[in-house]
Formats: C-alpha cells, sequence, structure tokens
C-alpha cells in the first residue's frame, strides 16, 4: 500500500490540550479548562529550561564589550550562557578568543575588579530582569562579545492554531507532561497521576538522549563540558 509521502504532522494548541485531557479521562468543555491547561504549559516548559539544555533554544548573539565598561547586559529572555568569546578584527583578520566562567565567589575575591585588558574571565549574574555579563578585566578597548545562548522556550500564547515552540520530536514529551500537570488539578483525574508522571518522565528521558550534541563533548548550562 502507498504511503503518505509527507512527514509534515504537527500539533497545534487545542489539539495538545484535547489530547492531554483525553490522558486523563477527561473532556475539555470550558474556557476555563483551555486557561488552565495553557498555565501549565507554560509552566511546563519553564520547568524544562531548569532540566537542561534545549538544544531549540541555543542561539548566537553579539554585544558590544565597551571600552571601561565592566558589564555586558544580556537579552531579558535569556536562560543561561553556554559559550563565550572576545571577538578581535574581523574578515580575514577576525580571531576568537574563550573566555573562561568563573564563580560569584571567584568574582569576588579577584583583588582589583578594575584591572583593565583584553577580558579572560566571564561572570554571569542572574538577575530578574535580565543577566548581566561581568568581564574581567574590564576591556581596555571596545571588543565584540560573542556568545552562545539558551534563550526562553516562547510561551504558548491563546490562540487554539498556534504550534508550540518545541520540534516535534518532543511533542510526546509535551502532551505527557500537560497530562500529568492537568491530572493533579482535577480530583477525578488524580488517581491517574502517577502513570502520567512516569509517561511524561520516560518521553523526557527519550526525547532529551536525542537532542544532544554528536560530537564527543555534551554543553550543559553553565560552560562546562561533559
Amino acid at each position: 500500500m502507498a504511503t503518505s509521502g509527507t512527514s509534515v504532522f504537527d500539533l497545534d494548541l487545542s489539539e495538545i490540550v484535547e489530547e492531554a485531557f483525553d490522558r486523563c479521562g477527561l473532556k475539555l468543555r470550558t474556557g476555563y479548562d483551555m486557561k488552565t491547561a495553557i498555565r501549565s504549559l507554560n509552566l511546563l516548559t519553564i520547568e524544562w529550561s531548569n532540566r537542561g539544555t534545549n538544544f531549540w533554544t541555543v542561539e548566537q548573539g553579539t554585544a558590544t564589550a565597551t571600552n571601561g565598561v565592566a558589564t555586558v547586559t544580556l537579552p531579558a529572555d535569556t536562560v543561561d550562557l553556554i559559550e563565550y568569546w572576545i571577538r578581535t578584527g574581523s574578515g580575514q583578520t577576525q580571531n576568537d578568543l574563550s573566555l573562561s566562567r568563573i564563580s560569584v565567589s571567584q568574582y569576588s575575591n579577584l583583588p582589583n575588579k578594575n584591572s583593565t585588558g583584553r577580558p579572560v574571565n566571564i561572570f554571569v549574574d542572574k538577575q530578574k530582569d535580565a543577566p548581566v555579563a561581568y568581564l574581567w578585566p574590564v576591556p581596555d578597548q571596545n571588543y565584540t562579545f560573542v556568545y552562545q545562548r539558551l534563550r526562553r522556550i516562547e510561551d504558548a500564547g491563546e490562540s487554539g492554531e498556534l504550534t508550540a515552540d518545541t520540534p516535534f520530536r518532543f511533542l510526546p514529551c509535551l502532551v505527557a507532561g500537560l497530562a500529568y500537570q492537568i491530572s493533579m488539578k482535577y480530583p477525578e483525574a488524580l488517581q491517574r497521576a502517577p502513570m502520567l508522571k512516569a509517561e511524561y518522565e520516560a518521553q523526557w528521558d527519550l526525547a532529551q538522549s536525542q537532542d544532544r550534541d554528536r560530537s564527543s563533548m555534551r554543553l550543559v548550562p553553565g560552560g562546562y563540558r561533559v
């Protein structure tokens, strides 16, 4: 028999919510059902930012490391930085020099935080409004600060026709996680919660094991390599 010849299956927001309710043995009936599901979906994707490196959210950015200014404010939706370097020159003369990340304790113990030179260290201060990168030594001229960042997963939104900001391979995990979150809210679905949680964790492990760098190292928040 012939196959479809396509591989574009996706779920919009309303279908994700409906599938999650079905797994709970419930039916999506009211506007509040959709509202509470969207809230849980947004909390779920925030949880994913705490679980590890979501590679589809890795973006490269640049900023000016200004002469005499130790800090660079990062985009507000930055979760963390995973790589960072100072770039000098351009074109054929471009040269990228990696920075070493230090902790808040190491930065605090620097004897002279106002020393100037080409930065070799970076401390990332994760403030509520936007993370701030502290460069040391303080730039002695204008440099280009280049970084690879993890951005926040986009909000689910309120339109049922929107799609989730996740790759197709994470859809089973997204649905499973939402079903588990919903089961904890509705008394008639509470008995299914342990089963749904186990399925969610299994789907997370499966998806995350494939969403990784295939080289001999793996990037994790904090800039460490394992």
